[in-house]
């Protein structure tokens, strides 16, 4: 079954580097014009770009804080004169930042609400009545397994993630019939996140007996934006290696 991807354009927030990255030349590979956003590593988008074009496709990078209302809107503006309407958004952006147990810090938890929830909202919120309007869209925001287990080093991180998966199952019956979101919930993938966790035991903790690439999270992405997953809308993918699963 064809994907139906080919000549959409799509928004990825973060993409320019890691699982966004992944993502961004993923779509490439169905046709898809890309929309690469970042907030500050120009060269790192640059490189998405070269990856992208390598693959065959089309992109063009854009700057903007995905937690700036302001700045979004005016983004999504400039990509939908650049490259038409936004069909497809992967919300994917996203920060953590540890911290002790009962060590409450509310610099942080606004911090990881303002990234991780707000920038999700944000997107959602600038593309997703002019996909109802359109009668087609398709988004996909990038949660995390800290969403459905005990974090107590990440729990600002979270729930704000926890609250990604409520807004896109509350959104999934405002956007239908025509529009539908998803959720992909990584586990521990190879990034640069990876490199500040203690790999080894939460290898041991996972099924699979290893980390997750960032191309195995692309791939859960386009088959949710595909075609091939027609009848799916409000739901949490778990991407984890077994490490945690829905019921």
């Amino acid at each position: 079954m064809e994907t139906g991807l080919s000549g959409k354009t799509a928004l990825v927030t973060g993409g320019s580097r890691g699982i966004g990255r992944a993502v961004c030349v993923a779509l490439a590979c169905e046709g898809v014009r890309v929309a690469v956003n970042y907030v500050s590593d120009s060269k790192a988008a640059d490189e998405t770009l070269r990856l992208v074009v390598a693959a065959g496709g089309t992109a063009r990078a854009y700057r903007a804080d995905v937690g700036d209302e302001a700045a979004v809107r005016a983004m999504v503006a400039q990509i939908e004169a650049d490259l038409g309407p936004v069909d497809l958004l992967v919300a994917n952006a996203g920060t953590s930042v540890p911290e002790e147990p009962l060590a409450f810090s509310l610099d942080n938890w606004r911090r990881m609400f303002r990234v991780n929830a707000d920038g999700v909202f944000i997107p959602v919120a600038a593309v997703g009545p002019g996909m109802v309007g359109r009668g087609y869209g398709r988004i996909v925001c990038i949660a995390s397994i800290a969403a459905l287990r005990p974090r107590p080093r990440l729990a600002a991180y979270s729930a704000a993630k926890a609250a990604v998966i409520a807004f896109a199952r509350s959104c999934s019956e405002s956007f239908a019939p025509h529009v539908r979101i998803n959720c992909v919930a990584p586990g521990l993938i190879e990034t640069e996140l990876a490199a500040t966790v203690d790999r080894d035991a939460l290898i041991r903790a996972t099924p699979a007996g290893r980390i997750g690439r960032p191309e195995e999270i692309a791939d859960a992405v386009v088959y949710l934006l595909s075609d091939r997953s027609s009848y799916t809308t409000g739901q949490t993918l778990v991407v984890s290696g077994g490490r945690v699963n829905l019921p």
